[in-house]
């Protein structure tokens, strides 16, 4: 396996404000935008030329990528028009690809954190002669996805969406959104309509004989869909919990990128970063956060488990936990925001108009 496709066509409604400005595979995470995370395992997989199916927001890729080349990779970048779908925009790349019929390529969605052993998937894919291999996780919970039962070899026996009654929760394994592909079954989506592979395809190949091969990898697994987890999954990688060759710098407590400023009694820890020509000022305290480039934490400010957008601004002895930030946007000082509070984009919260507490 030489080739890969990365669905990044998404408009990432559940994240924003995050992906009002930025397509979601764009937003930094642990200092770099995530896609490159996605692009260099693959790289260290193996992967050689990589083709992006983007749509929302598609002119923000390739200035950034450009042909590849820093990371080793061939890059080339497909726009749909409309949105395709899974496997619409799947099809719509396909005649990017170069592998021959039998020949696996790789796809995978823009938006999982894991540490799939991706040269297993591959092999268990060659070994089983599947048509197509999925990579399958384990959840506490799988209510809220698709999940995947198999036979003791692995062979996939159903795709079941979202059980609820406990009588239809017959597995914990769930599609994790990685895949190898048969080149030649790649011919077979519909070209020019929308399709999803979890609801048509995947289904349709099972009811048509095909063979698919699922892989268990209960490592690392996270789906960065909503705001609290894209906060956990750069957290992780700068934990090193996640697995990353992209990470700019040791993994540890915290990442401070080099043109950031960080007061000496600013005390940052959880796995947070802080983005190029950021500041946080004396006596703040900072833990599993992201601030993101050119943001200000003012005095005393206290950010928990929550992202602050590009050039926001955070006000003295203002206290966020779990709440998103958006860029341009600006917390005055003696705020108190908490779970699930989302500012939008270039918004102001005068000083001490928002509070979940007595101001005693």
């Amino acid at each position: 396996m030489t080739e890969a496709i990365l669905l990044v066509g998404g408009r990432g409604t559940r994240l924003r404000p995050l992906t009002v400005r930025t397509p979601k595979p764009m937003v930094p995470a642990a200092g770099v935008p995530f896609l490159t995370h996605q692009l260099a395992r693959a790289r260290a997989a193996g992967v050689e030329h990589i083709v992006l199916a983007t749509s929302y927001l598609a002119e923000v890729f390739e200035p950034y990528f450009g042909d590849g080349s820093a990371l080793g990779l061939h890059i080339e970048y497909v726009t749909e028009e409309e949105p395709l779908g899974t496997g619409g925009a799947i099809r719509n790349v396909a005649s990017r690809l170069h592998s021959g019929p039998d020949e696996p390529v790789l796809v995978f969605n823009g938006d999982i954190l894991t540490g799939l052993d991706i040269r297993a998937l591959v092999r268990t894919h060659g070994a089983t002669g599947a048509d197509v291999s999925l990579h399958l996780t384990q959840v506490t919970d799988p209510r809220a996805y698709g999940l995947v039962p198999t036979d003791d070899t692995g062979r996939v026996l159903a795709f079941l969406e979202k059980p609820q009654a406990p009588e239809e929760i017959v597995t914990d394994q769930i599609n994790a959104g990685a895949y190898v592909f048969r080149r030649s079954v790649i011919d077979t989506i519909p070209a020019g309509r929308v399709v999803s592979v979890e609801r048509e395809t995947f289904p349709g190949l099972l009811a048509a004989g095909a063979h698919l091969q699922g892989m268990v990898d209960s490592t690392y697994w996270l789906d960065l869909g909503t705001p609290a987890a894209f906060v956990r999954g750069s957290a992780d990688l700068v934990l090193g919990r996640a697995p990353s060759p992209a990470v700019p710098g040791r993994c540890g407590d915290r990442l401070v990128l080099p043109t950031a400023t960080v007061a000496p009694d600013a005390k940052l820890a959880g796995g947070t970063v802080v983005g190029e020509g950021a500041f946080v000022a004396e006596g703040a305290r900072v833990f599993g956060s992201t601030i993101l480039p050119g943001a200000v934490i003012e005095p005393g400010a206290v950010v928990t488990d929550s992202l602050v957008g590009i050039r926001a601004r955070v006000g003295e002895r203002s206290v966020l936990t779990g709440t998103v930030i958006g860029d341009g946007a600006t917390v005055g000082a003696h705020n108190e925001l908490r779970e699930g509070v989302r500012v939008w984009c270039d918004a102001t919260i005068p000083a001490g108009a928002l509070r979940f507490s007595s101001d005693q």
